[in-house]
């Protein structure tokens, strides 16, 4: 199985689409960004799935485990099919 999508936890509930997508696209071509909100609210639920088009780029990714995204240090790690 190829793992070419990301999760990224400890997101800023500030943080956006378009701040992951200038954080992400550094490692290579971003093909999706689902940013996990709350269905009442609308508002960020502080993580995101992040999607390459290859598994070398995602893996490249994982070097922003640790940086920080709007004030807060990033978890990445490589995301895990539902059960």
């Amino acid at each position: 199985m190829e793992n070419k999508t990301l999760y990224v936890g400890n997101l800023a509930y500030s943080a956006d689409e378009q701040d992951l997508d200038i954080a992400f696209s550094e490692y290579g071509c971003v093909d999706d960004i689902k940013l996990m909100r709350d269905r009442e609210s609308g508002r960020s639920r502080g993580f995101a799935f992040i999607t390459y088009s290859k598994e070398e780029e995602a893996a490249a990714a994982m070097a922003m485990n640790g940086k920080e995204l709007a004030g807060r240090p990033l978890r990445v790690n490589t995301a895990k099919e539902r059960a």
